[in-house]
């Protein structure tokens, strides 16, 4: 199935669904492998593995190539944090043609303005984009998609920036009317009040996407029975991360030696396994020669060609390899 259908069905599914942040290749195949049936491309986490700001300091060509080898690494659907679009309703056309050659299912965009700051930094400080403006960059980038099933997902940071229910109702249903797939409505409380009065408000229009980075002491349940679509663990595969190298760098920096940490850490054979070191090994026997001058696949390459004059060189670089 299409990862894009896939993501489409997420959204519409008859239960509460979830994916998790990835950051980069191998994340993402963790987070499949763990059961997931989503990624969240966080810009974020992004952002602080390659080390630097979640102010678009990464330009939008260094998240997108790190979200193709998200792509290629995996076979579940990703959902992009794309920040505000990283410009005007052009570059979100340039970005929409750009995920959709690289198998990303989906994009998130938030109504504020570029360059962004992350949500929960001086949030009521952020100015909001302007209602029309950002409706037409959804209008842009839904009449630029090639696949049906590509979703626009329209963040509203209403909440965030300390605005009240009213404001996020009317831009979420003048997003909605601009073409948007879903709607990720944001809070920074530590309770769901703001989530669930929004829920029941909107009701059904259409299916509803959270965060609950900083209200996780909800149960989920909670949110199920509110009519929830989605749920995104956010960030919490780079925090762990981090935890986890700090903790190393530190017990081997005391130490001097691996020997405290060698029992805590996979082995380096995990890592192999999941960069499909295997595949590569599979594919080396069938495509390259082997030393008595056949090929792996059983033919006959004579020296590594497959008939015809090979010069003097080639020769002498034959047997030197051997």
């Amino acid at each position: 199935m299409k990862k894009t259908t896939q993501f489409k069905q997420l959204l519409y599914s008859d239960q509460l669904e979830f994916i998790l942040e990835a950051h980069n290749g191998l994340s993402a195949k963790i987070v499949e492998e763990s059961g997931f049936k989503g990624i969240w491309g966080s810009g974020l986490a992004i952002s602080a593995a390659l080390g630097v700001r979640d102010n678009n300091e990464a330009s939008w060509t260094q998240v997108l190539e790190m979200v193709e080898f998200m792509s290629d690494a995996t076979s579940i659907p990703i959902l992009l944090d794309a920040d505000t679009g990283y410009g005007n309703f052009n570059n979100m056309r340039r970005l929409v043609r750009k995920l959709e050659q690289r198998g990303v299912a989906a994009v998130c965009i938030e109504d504020k303005l570029f360059p962004k700051t992350n949500s929960f930094i001086n949030s009521e400080l952020q100015p909001l984009a302007d209602i029309e403006e950002f409706a037409g960059k959804i209008q842009a980038a839904k009449d630029t998609q090639e696949d049906p099933d590509f979703c626009v997902v329209a963040r509203v940071e209403a909440f965030i920036a300390g605005w009240g229910l009213a404001e996020a109702l009317k831009r979420a249903e003048a997003y909605y009317r601009a073409g948007a797939d879903a709607i990720l409505m944001h809070s920074k409380l530590p309770t769901a009040d703001q989530i669930l009065d929004f829920m029941h408000e909107w009701q059904d229009t259409c299916p509803v996407v959270i965060v609950p980075t900083m209200y996780y002491n909800t149960p989920t349940e909670v949110f199920a029975e509110a009519g929830v679509s989605l749920i995104i663990w956010a960030n919490h595969l780079i925090r762990a991360s981090v935890a986890a190298m700090q903790q190393t760098a530190y017990q081997i920096y005391e130490a001097q030696s691996l020997l405290p940490v060698e029992h805590e850490i996979v082995p380096v054979k995990e890592i192999f396994r999941l960069q499909n070191a295997a595949e590569l090994k599979a594919a080396e026997k069938r495509y390259l020669p082997v030393r008595d001058g056949t090929w792996a696949n059983g033919g006959n390459g004579q020296n590594g060609r497959q008939g015809g004059h090979v010069s003097d060189h080639q020769e002498e670089q034959v047997k030197v390899d051997r």
